[in-house]
């Protein structure tokens, strides 16, 4: 291989490998992993966020509310199970991130509900939003839209296809 070939290959691998991580956020000891957001219909009010905030401090953190110039709110909102009733509800005292441990903000579980949106959610977009931490502070975060349906099939699996055992 000539220099320059080297050269081009070695920036090349260097530009994947920033890519791969563009999408990761620092505050303080919080690293925020992959914000994204659910694409919706067409004048759907609507949209939730989501990511992996992991706390490497001595000190339990709490994500406690977020603003975004696309959304007239944005509350941290858990899903859960109220008997055989799935039920939402927004946490007014935020959400703890515990010391030395992480929170996955998920369908289905906690999330950011982006209340009052001023348009679609289209698949490849990113949006801006602002969130706060009691602690760390604030951090302005870039949420990939992505597509409801590729996020499903995703998480999907055909255990049918796996050999169990022996």
């Amino acid at each position: 291989m000539t220099r320059i070939a080297l050269l081009l290959s070695a920036a090349l691998i260097a530009l994947s490998s920033a890519s791969a991580f563009a999408h990761d956020f620092k505050l303080g000891a919080l690293e925020i992993e992959h914000p994204y957001a659910r694409a919706t219909p067409p004048n759907a009010p609507v949209s939730g966020g989501y990511m992996t905030i992991r706390n490497t401090g001595a000190e339990a953190d709490r994500l406690l509310t977020g603003e975004a110039a696309f959304a007239e709110r944005v509350e941290i909102h858990e899903m859960a199970m109220d008997g055989e009733v799935m039920k939402m509800r927004q946490l007014t005292d935020g959400l703890e991130i515990p010391a030395g441990g992480e929170v996955v903000l998920k369908p289905g579980s906690f999330h950011i509900m982006f209340i009052g949106i001023d348009s679609q959610f289209k698949p490849g977009e990113t949006r801006k939003a602002t969130v706060v931490f009691e602690k760390a502070g604030a951090i302005e975060l870039e949420f990939q839209v992505e597509d409801i349906k590729a996020m499903q099939d995703a998480t999907k699996m055909d255990h049918g296809a796996m050999k169990h055992g022996g």
